[in-house]
């Protein structure tokens, strides 16, 4: 299996869509009562901290290219 980078912003925002998916799935089938505008703000904010997110893991990647970068061209 090929290796690839570590995304946390879309770690996070499976695991906020999948959260809200259980939540809206056990309303549907009456385990439990959740008013319809928990959902909303849960999403909302979810994707607002993983897109957050995602960009910070973005410049950290990028800085740490640009260091290894400096590093090939000194040996």
């Amino acid at each position: 299996m090929l290796r690839h980078e570590l995304q946390p912003g879309r770690l996070l925002a499976g695991t906020v869509l999948i959260t809200a998916a259980v939540l809206y799935t056990g309303d549907a089938v009456s385990a439990w009562s959740i008013p319809w505008w928990v959902l909303f703000p849960l999403v909302c904010a979810g994707l607002w901290l993983a897109a957050a997110v995602g960009v910070i893991g973005h410049l950290v990647r990028r800085r740490r290219r640009r260091k290894m970068g400096e590093r090939v061209k000194e040996c």
